[in-house]
C-alpha cells in the first residue's frame, strides 16, 4: 500500500503537468464557496461526482416541483461547478432560471431577478470555464435579444428599463456612446465605470468599439446591443456548424435596433420611450449582404428578410424628411428586388410604369400600410415621426402643414388604439404609453441643439412661445445629458 501511494503521488504530479501543458483546468477550485461537506466527499470520490451531481438535479427538480425557488439558485450555481465542462448544463440552467421559474412569479421585481440570473451564470460563470463554447455565446445573446428584448413577458418592460438603468450608470445616456472615457480614463470616476464595465458586466470596451463601428451606431443602454456583442464575440472563435446561429443572432436583433434602436428619455425608471435608428440602415443592409454571401443555401429567405428590411427603411426615411437617404435605399429596393417591388408598385400606383414610379408615389400608400399595422414598434416610430415633421414645420413656420402632420399623428395614435382593443396585461406588455407622452418626449427631443440645431431650436421656441429663460434652462439640461429635460408638451 504504501508503495502504491509512492507511485499514485508520483504519477499525479506528472498528470497535472500534462493538464496545465494541454490546457485542460483543474476542477477543485470551482467548489470555492459549496459547504465543506461537498467539498470534501467531491474531491474524495473524484470520478463518483456525477453521482453527486445526480443528487443535486433531484434536489433541484423537487424544489421546482414544490415551488421553493430561494435554494435553487445555490444548486444550480453547485450542478454547474460540479460539471463546469458540460455545455448544455449551464444552458438549461441559465434557460430555467429565465424562462421557467421567473414566470411563476407574480411580482415582476422578482421575475427580474431570475431573467438576470440566468443571463448571469452563463456571462459570469458559465464563459468563464468554456470560453470557447460557442454555444453559450448564443444563449446568452438569445436571452438579451428574446427574453429581455422580446414583448412576450408581460415584465419585459420592466427588464429593459432596468438594464437601461444599469448600463446609463456605467455607460452614460449619449449616443453615439463616447468610448474615450472608457479607453483612456482620466477621473476616479471614469476609473470606477470602466472597472465596473470588465468586472460586473464582462465587457470589453475596445471590443464594444469594433462591434459599434461594424455593426452601429448602437444604443448599449438596450438589449439588442448586447445581443450584438456577444454574438460578435462568439464568432472569433466559431467552428464552422456555429457560425449561422451566431451570424442570426447579429443580423436578428440589428432588425430590431433599427425598428426601435433609440431611447428617446433618459430617465429610465420611468417608461421607457423608443424611436427607429436610422443611422444604422446602412449596416443592417450590410449584414442581410454578408448573409447572402456566406449561407446561399438560405437565400431565399434571407433575400425575404432583405427585401421587407428595405420597404421599412425606405418609409420610415420618408417619414423622417430624409429624402435623400430614402431615395437611395429606393433605388436599391427597385434595383435588387424589381420582381418582387413590381408587384407592389402595380398595387400601389397602377397608373405608373414600375421602373418609373417615383417616390412620393410609392412612399406614401407605403407609409398607409404601416399605419395600419397594428405592430406597437412600427406604429410609436410612425407617430414619433409625424410629431416630428409637425415641428420641423412648425419652426418653419410653415402652420396649416405642422397642424396636418399633428393632426395625422394623433389620429394614427387613435385608429391604433381602437383597433387594438387590448386588455389591461396586454397594455402593460406591449404598448407605448399615452399620446401626450409620447409627444412630449418629442418635442423635447425637437428641443435638444444636437439633435434639431441651435437655430432651428430657438425657432420651435419662438411658435411655441417659450419664454426665453426657460428656453435656457431647457438647452443647459441638454448639455448635461445625465438628467435631460422634462418639458409638459403645450396645449396648441
Amino acid at each position: 500500500m504504501i508503495l502504491a501511494l509512492f507511485l499514485v503521488n508520483t504519477l499525479q504530479k506528472s498528470l497535472n503537468d500534462s493538464r496545465d501543458r494541454l490546457g485542460f483546468k483543474h476542477t477543485d477550485d470551482l467548489l470555492e464557496g459549496a459547504p465543506p461537506v461537498l467539498q470534501f466527499t467531491t474531491v474524495a470520490l473524484g470520478g463518483f461526482r456525477g453521482l453527486i451531481a445526480n443528487a443535486l438535479w433531484l434536489r433541484m427538480n423537487q424544489l421546482q416541483e414544490d415551488g421553493k425557488y430561494f435554494e435553487m439558485v445555490q444548486l444550480a450555481d453547485w450542478i454547474t461547478k460540479l460539471q463546469p465542462r458540460f455545455t448544455s448544463v449551464w444552458v438549461f440552467q441559465a434557460w430555467n432560471m429565465a424562462y421557467n421559474i421567473s414566470v411563476k412569479c407574480s411580482d415582476h421585481n422578482d421575475r427580474w431577478h431570475w431573467v438576470k440570473s440566468g443571463i448571469e451564470l452563463i456571462r459570469d460563470q458559465g464563459l468563464r470555464y468554456n470560453p470557447k463554447e460557442t454555444l453559450l455565446y448564443r444563449e446568452l445573446g438569445w436571452l438579451f435579444q428574446h427574453k429581455m428584448g422580446q414583448n412576450l413577458d408581460d415584465a419585459n418592460r420592466l427588464y429593459k428599463s432596468a438594464w437601461a438603468g444599469e448600463m446609463q450608470a456605467v455607460l452614460g445616456d449619449s449616443f453615439p456612446l463616447d468610448y474615450a472615457p472608457l479607453l483612456n480614463p482620466q477621473t476616479e470616476e471614469e476609473k470606477a465605470k470602466l472597472t465596473a464595465l470588465r468586472e460586473v458586466y464582462k465587457m470589453d470596451p475596445k471590443f464594444m468599439q469594433e462591434v459599434d463601428n461594424e455593426y452601429g451606431p448602437l444604443e448599449w443602454r438596450l438589449p439588442e446591443s448586447h445581443a450584438i456583442y456577444w454574438a460578435s464575440r462568439g464568432l472569433k472563435m466559431a467552428k464552422i456548424d456555429d457560425l449561422m446561429p451566431l451570424r442570426r443572432e447579429i443580423y436578428q436583433p440589428m432588425q430590431t435596433a433599427f425598428k426601435r434602436g433609440r431611447l428617446l428619455n433618459t430617465q429610465t425608471d420611468e417608461f421607457l420611450l423608443y424611436g427607429p435608428n436610422l443611422d444604422i440602415i446602412p449596416n443592417v443592409s450590410k449584414s442581410y449582404e454578408n448573409m447572402l454571401a456566406k449561407e446561399p443555401e438560405n437565400a431565399k429567405n434571407i433575400s425575404t428578410a432583405h427585401k421587407n428590411f428595405l420597404l421599412d427603411a425606405v418609409g420610415q426615411l420618408y417619414l423622417h424628411q430624409r429624402m435623400g437617404e430614402a431615395e437611395r435605399w429606393y433605388q436599391v429596393l427597385k434595383t435588387k428586388y424589381f420582381e418582387k417591388f413590381k408587384d407592389l408598385a402595380e398595387r400601389y400606383a397602377p397608373e405608373y410604369d414600375p421602373a418609373e414610379l417615383p417616390l412620393d408615389d410609392f412612399a406614401i400608400p407605403r407609409i398607409n400600410e404601416m399605419i395600419s399595422d397594428n405592430a406597437s414598434e412600427g406604429m410609436s416610430s410612425v407617430i414619433q415621426a409625424l410629431l416630428q415633421s409637425s415641428y420641423q414645420h412648425l419652426a418653419l413656420g410653415a402652420d396649416a402643414m405642422a397642424d396636418n402632420f399633428y393632426r395625422m399623428a394623433k389620429k394614427s395614435y387613435g385608429r391604433f388604439e381602437e383597433k387594438s382593443q387590448f386588455d389591461e396585461a396586454t397594455v402593460g406588455r406591449i404598448g407605448f404609453g399615452s399620446f401626450e407622452k409620447l409627444n412630449e418626449e418629442v418635442l423635447n427631443t425637437m428641443l435638444n441643439p444636437q439633435f434639431f440645431g441651435m437655430e432651428m431650436v430657438r425657432r420651435l421656441a419662438t411658435a411655441l412661445e417659450i419664454p426665453k429663460e426657460e428656453l435656457e434652462q431647457i438647452i443647459e439640461s441638454w448639455a448635461q445629458p445625465q438628467e435631460g429635460p422634462s418639458l409638459p408638451a403645450p396645449s396648441k
